[in-house]
């Protein structure tokens, strides 16, 4: 499938939905985001939207959020549309997917189905997963409970547990009080009165921790695209619980933990973290290293939470790498890990080259 051509811009005071066919939309940074051709797909119950770009072996890219669209890839991931076919998906009831009526039909369990579904829908498996942030939780489900939908694994800053996910907003009210004490006095204000987390209000003076938490150069926050309906504000505080800054809640609280599983990985797995991730900090993707000795371990030395924009020409190098690489079955665990064949003397470990646990 080859990238389509895009519809003419808009101009940059006007802002629109992403539709049918490419289409450019209008950032409200003044920047536009670029969308290969685009269509609903029906799967398991729903319809799901997805947009496709490039020829070659599937990469399924799964977003984080967990009330967004795919939007953050755009444009960063088209290169990898060169040799492969990129699926870019909107969840359930996020993006241009179909709405939901009430966001507590939306489950962690829902998304998996939903996911597997789609595979089984385009007819694709085993496919390629990239999972970013709440995507590497779906992304791990598939790997352990549908490993034959998945050809390799990539898991990119992302959270294993329900308790990761609670030391994730525990790190960045830490780094919200030392940094910006005359904005966490406005927010224990709100709190004294009982107003969650999830209120606008708050979450507008929480708004000031992407910069300071989630980047290696806070300047590069403006980088992350956004759009008009790019997020399910009636289903965030839904799925992660109306106090999640201080108390997570909702599906997120009821998440497996997959540290123990994570060994039973049989797949080819890259992982990927931030150095600079203040929130899910290199102390807690450590368990990554740990729990899943048979994979790849990546940290990248000037990113934070979002490295493929921080880092995009580092990660989609790594990316290339690692999906060009013969599907081998990796170690099992207590037994030394292959180095997958790259041809000549590619596979010997370079200086720099990220450690192979």
């Amino acid at each position: 499938m080859s990238a389509a051509s895009v519809t003419p811009s808009f101009r940059p005071s006007e802002t629109a939905l992403p539709h049918f066919g490419g289409s450019t939309v209008a950032h409200p940074d003044h920047s536009l985001v670029l969308h290969p051709p685009g269509r609903h797909v029906a799967a398991n119950g729903t319809r799901l939207w997805i947009e496709e770009e490039g020829d070659g072996e599937p990469v399924l890219l799964l977003a984080g959020g967990p009330a967004t669209s795919h939007v953050v890839f755009h444009p960063v991931f088209s290169p990898l549309a060169k040799s492969h076919r990129l699926i870019y998906l909107d969840y359930r009831g996020r993006g241009r997917s179909d709405p939901v009526v009430d966001p507590r039909r939306v489950t962690f369990a829902s998304d998996v189905a939903d996911v597997a579904g789609l595979i089984g829908a385009l007819g694709l498996g085993p496919v390629n997963l990239y999972g970013f942030s709440y995507g590497g939780l779906l992304a791990q489900a598939l790997a352990l409970d549908h490993p034959g939908l998945v050809r390799r694994l990539v898991l990119a800053n992302t959270l294993h547990s329900p308790e990761m996910w609670q030391r994730n907003h525990e790190n960045i009210n830490r780094e919200l009080e030392l940094q910006y004490p005359e904005v966490w006095e406005r927010i224990l204000a709100f709190r004294a009165q009982g107003v969650p987390s999830t209120d606008p209000r708050v979450q507008e003076l929480y708004a000031v921790h992407s910069r300071l938490v989630r980047f290696y150069n806070p300047e590069n926050a403006a980088k992350v695209p956004s759009e008009p309906g790019s997020k399910n504000a009636a289903l965030y505080p839904v799925f992660v619980g109306e106090d999640v800054e201080f108390f997570i809640g909702g599906e997120v609280a009821r998440l497996p933990d997959f540290r123990s599983r994570l060994r039973e990985i049989a797949m080819p797995t890259l992982i990927l973290a931030g150095r600079y991730d203040r929130a899910l900090c290199p102390r807690l993707q450590l368990d990554f290293r740990r729990g899943l000795p048979q994979a790849e371990f990546h940290w990248m030395e000037r990113s934070g939470t979002f490295s493929h924009v921080e880092e995009p020409e580092a990660v989609m190098a790594l990316l290339t790498d690692f999906l060009s690489r013969p599907v081998t079955q990796p170690a099992l665990p207590g037994v030394e890990p292959p180095v997958w064949s790259r041809g000549g003397d590619a596979g010997a470990r370079r200086e720099g080259e990220a450690d192979r646990i």
